[in-house]
């Protein structure tokens, strides 16, 4: 993979799209990510884990009393992850397939917390009116 593959900030008029291998540093430091998400992350996020990790990286290694949990879970922020399937998730033909999950998918379920060396994050999609409703 490139070094600016899934790097991507992109906001549509309800939610923002935030490519998994961007760290919290880039983001902090993008002009296009709206004030009010770089508060979260400094405020929660940052206090749990350092700046040059990327969302992917913190993903896998959440945990249901983190305050990050709480908050990914308040924004109900959805995870899109590249997950390998064996029966090629029902094509009959082992491969890599996009699926989306909440944060509660991804933490209670045991094949993604063990196959996480072979599963990548290529998205977190964020509503901004759920993010509204985090307070500072």
């Amino acid at each position: 993979m490139d070094n600016n593959d899934y790097k991507h900030i992109v906001q549509d008029v309800t939610n923002i799209y935030l490519g998994g291998r961007l760290t919290y540093d880039e983001m902090m430091n993008a002009e296009d990510i709206p004030f009010k998400l770089k508060s979260i992350f400094a405020h929660y996020m940052l206090r749990e884990v350092a700046g040059e990790t990327s969302l992917e990286n913190h993903l896998f290694h959440i945990e249901k009393n983190s305050m990050s949990y709480m908050v990914f879970k308040k924004m109900k922020a959805k995870f899109l992850l590249n997950v390998f399937y064996e029966d090629g998730h029902g094509k009959n033909k082992p491969g890599y397939h996009i699926d989306e999950f909440t944060i509660d998918d991804v933490i209670d379920n045991a094949d993604i917390r063990a196959n996480m060396n072979t599963i990548f994050l290529t998205e977190v999609r964020i509503s901004k009116l759920k993010m509204m409703g985090v307070t500072i």
